[in-house]
């Protein structure tokens, strides 16, 4: 997700500074990252070249390099621990007008701004995958986030040529809400029999106009992220978000969907 939200905004014309864990791994994020604006060049979706995109993206394992920055999205796994941690390390990093965001997809926005100094510098901004190709953002507004924000982040959303929309802070936000409780449903009937993972995403497909069906989606988000979520969601709004055990069965065997190579579907060459 890292990735892809900083192919985004370096596609718009944004200087983008990547922050990894380490050295190596910033490496690759700049590679991956370059790669993928190499795709877009050559499916002609972008007017920007690669070396133009090269000229504006950093990529680091050092949080200094924040300094000066006027937004700053973390993108860490969908762990409270981990965001509160690297939240707090970008906060000390900047100064007290640069916005902090989460790309959270699930977790309270005000539980996180709890562990930060500037509450009202931070709001949730929730890309979906993959983010170059997908139209939607959600802008989550705290308790403390400050009103003129909200319009802030609108603006930005809309330079990435996305629709944003705003949702309240409760549990799931407005699309996880919805796309896990279909998923899960969708598990739960192939963990009954009741069709296979073809057919079951073909029903919302061919008769809902889904682009793509809700295990494929799952595959593709990651079947630990997914169970992630819903956990969040079964002890916030109870158990109709209990996952399947299929789901459980499936992440402790590591089969996490495409980023693995194997989920609902097979994805090994792909």
């Amino acid at each position: 997700m890292g990735a892809g939200i900083a192919h985004a905004f370096a596609l718009a014309g944004a200087h983008v500074i990547v922050v990894e864990r380490d050295a190596d791994a910033a490496a690759a994020a700049s590679v991956r990252v370059l790669d993928a604006v190499r795709r877009s060049v050559e499916r002609g979706t972008t007017t920007r070249t690669v070396d133009e995109v090269a000229a504006v993206l950093e990529a680091t394992a050092d949080t200094a390099g924040l300094a000066g920055c006027e937004l700053v999205i973390e993108a860490v796994p969908e762990e409270r621990a981990l965001k509160v941690d690297a939240l707090a390390r970008a906060e000390r990093a900047t100064d007290a007008g640069t916005v902090l965001a989460t790309n959270t997809s699930s977790i309270s926005i005000a539980d996180l701004a709890a562990a930060l100094e500037r509450p009202g510098r931070f709001l949730g901004m929730h890309f979906f995958n993959p983010v170059p190709a997908s139209q939607l953002v959600e802008i989550v507004a705290g308790p403390a986030t400050e009103t003129a924000l909200v319009d802030r982040a609108r603006g930005w959303i809309e330079a990435l040529d996305k629709t944003p929309i705003v949702v309240r802070d409760t549990p799931g936000f407005a699309s996880s809400r919805l796309g896990v409780a279909l998923g899960l449903e969708a598990i739960r009937m192939l963990e009954d029999g009741v069709a296979s993972a073809a057919d079951i995403d073909a029903a919302m497909e061919l008769g809902y106009r889904h682009p793509v069906g809700p295990l494929r989606t799952t595959d593709l988000v990651g079947l630990d992220v997914r169970l992630g979520i819903a956990e969040e969601l079964q002890a916030k709004l109870g158990d109709r978000f209990a996952p399947p055990e299929l789901l459980r069965r499936l992440v402790a065997e590591g089969h996490l969907g495409r980023k693995s190579g194997r989920g609902f579907y097979e994805w090994s060459g792909q």
